[in-house]
């Protein structure tokens, strides 16, 4: 659209240049190839380009020299991702927002300012912004939901998995025995921790036996469907790794900010047939990699901006035959909030309870699901739990890395001893 824009723009001798910013170099890249095929031109910043795309970090080393062609020349500024940017003042921004308020907002001829999740973690305002008052709420000049774009057809209607369990068993210290019946409650009324969850084996072992079954249910209709693992650390995405190739004979590859040229094996594989991608927060906002369909979000960071991000990678339309998106997480009291507003954004959510031995769901083509699914469990101190429809005997057991416990810290003694269900919940109203 931004490219659209631009077009018409140049088209109409209303413009002279174009300027892109965008928070990572991966993304930049993208929107160079895109307005470039767009424009018909090079968008690389040389002799006879029509302008370039760069980072919100290259801001910081430019020179006035450079600021002059904004005040020189007619030139449309875009904005992607644009919530990592604040200020609406010079005392309340930050260093790239800083930038736009004294470079940009008031010397370009137009600026197009855009994001999938238009609000910050710290409550800043987004630079180029404008609030209400006196309730502090943005106002978006256009407001292109997901809703719409389902309806369009240029995302995929997504189903999010939440899992849980109706039966956990907490021994405390004094040998005291607690049980509860959800994962709410359970962090609730513990000191068991969401992390302890994310990290422990047959969770994990769980949520990607659901998840590899539905990637290989999608490959049969698209041979190069892919799925993303978002992992909580390079040592958790390294373990997750090894289960993948060796216990479930999937391809997969890592990707952390620890590799060789990160960027470029983004590239790769997007345009191979692997598998799965391991990643540590290096495939979230902007990454465009349309063969991504199945996701799980194993991340110890759960605020709503990440949980959107995350969920955006595997919603990009393609031309495959199959369309299914399907989203994977445990049962945090903040990711199911965060899901259920996505289930608000594309209505006809029914609301299913199902017998506690079904283990998976039929799901209509256009319709948003967000399902219910226990786990077993093990961790440190002892095991016991009851499976009847996902036999992971045949699995071994892989010790974690450096034979270090995957919960890397102290917990209470946890058993969860329920069987498997799941039902969609009910939604919550969304502001967006």
């Amino acid at each position: 659209m931004a490219s659209e824009v631009a077009a018409q723009l140049l088209d109409q001798d209303l413009i002279d240049f174009v300027l892109c910013f965008s928070p990572s170099i991966n993304i930049s890249q993208g929107i160079k190839l895109t307005f470039s095929k767009r424009l018909k031109c090079r968008f690389d910043g040389v002799i006879g380009a029509v302008g370039c795309s760069y980072t919100y970090q290259s801001m910081l080393s430019f020179k006035e020299d450079f600021w002059q062609l904004l005040k020189r020349n007619r030139v449309l500024v875009v904005f992607d991702e644009i919530h990592h940017c604040a200020g609406s003042t010079l005392e309340d921004a930050n260093a790239w927002g800083e930038e736009i308020l004294l470079n940009i907002q008031s010397q370009a001829e137009y600026t197009l300012a855009l994001t999938g999740t238009p609000w910050r973690s710290d409550q800043a305002p987004i630079a180029l912004s404008r609030y209400t008052d006196p309730d502090n709420q943005i106002q978006c000049d256009y407001i292109y939901g997901l809703k719409k774009a389902v309806a369009d057809g240029v995302c995929r209607s997504p189903k999010i998995v939440l899992i849980d369990n109706e039966r956990i068993s907490v021994t405390d210290e004094e040998n005291e025995i607690t049980t509860f019946n959800c994962l709410d409650d359970l962090f609730k009324g513990s000191s068991v921790s969401y992390q302890s969850i994310i990290k422990n084996d047959v969770a994990i072992r769980h949520a990607l036996t659901l998840a590899t079954n539905k990637l290989n249910d999608i490959r049969q209709h698209n041979p190069n469907a892919a799925g993303l693992i978002v992992a909580s650390s390079i040592e958790h995405a390294a373990y997750i790794l090894t289960i993948l190739r060796n216990d479930y004979e999937q391809t997969a590859e890592i990707i952390t900010y620890k590799e060789d040229m990160p960027s470029h094996k983004i590239n790769e594989f997007r345009n191979s047939t692997t598998n799965w991608v391991v990643s540590v927060g290096m495939i979230s906002e902007g990454t465009d990699i349309p063969r991504l369909q199945v996701c799980c979000h194993l991340s110890r960071v759960k605020t709503e901006l990440y949980f959107r991000q995350v969920l955006g990678r595997i919603l990009r339309v393609n031309r495959a035959m199959n369309q299914e998106a399907w989203l994977y997480t445990f049962a945090a009291p903040k990711l199911v909030e965060f899901a259920n507003r996505i289930a608000e954004e594309i209505p006809d959510v029914p609301v299913i309870f199902r017998e506690p031995e079904t283990a998976t769901v039929s799901v209509e083509q256009g319709k948003s699901e967000i399902i219910r699914t226990s786990f077993p469990s093990q961790d440190e101190h002892k095991v016991r739990f009851s499976t009847p429809h996902i036999n992971e005997s045949h699995i071994p057991i892989l010790a974690p890395p450096n034979n270090q416990d995957l919960t890397w810290a102290k917990s209470p003694s946890f058993e969860i001893l329920g069987g498997f269900r799941e039902r969609v919940i009910s939604t919550f109203n969304s502001p967006f």
